[in-house]
């Protein structure tokens, strides 16, 4: 279980950009890197289309897998957005976490939007600190 996940400010700030462009719907993509350190955003379509749930593209999930292998990394984040909240993991994201990995909900509190990690195991949840590092 990671308790830590780095990332620069330029992948929160594309995390933020990609939920911000979708709502209301929610958004959603990948966060690959190696340890506990995000190297890249990868965002994917939300094949639901809708302002409560998420599903990624099959294609476009396949292609970032592909992507992430190619390039030497693994995926250790997932993201999605709760554009009407909450701002913690919902019942459907802790039954439905199918990968070990870090899981950054984004959600908005009037036009604020803010982010927080969670880890997900056997339906348990433990709060992950997200760190923003200064990088190239």
């Amino acid at each position: 279980m990671l308790k830590v996940l780095e990332m620069q400010s330029a992948h929160w700030q594309l995390m933020r950009r990609h939920v911000i462009a979708q709502a209301p719907l929610e958004a959603c993509g990948l966060l690959a890197g190696k340890q506990n350190a995000v190297e890249a955003v990868l965002k994917v379509r939300n094949a639901e289309q809708s302002p409560v749930r998420f599903r990624m593209d099959p294609q476009e999930q396949f292609n970032a897998f592909e992507w992430i292998e190619a390039n030497g990394l693994e995926m250790i984040g997932i993201y999605h957005s709760h554009p009407s909240g909450p701002e913690t993991a919902s019942a459907t994201d802790i039954a439905e976490a199918a990968y070990e990995v870090v899981h950054v909900i984004w959600s908005r509190s009037k036009r604020t939007w803010k982010a927080r990690g969670f880890w997900i195991e056997a339906e348990e949840v433990a709060e992950v600190n997200i760190q923003i590092v200064n990088g190239q």
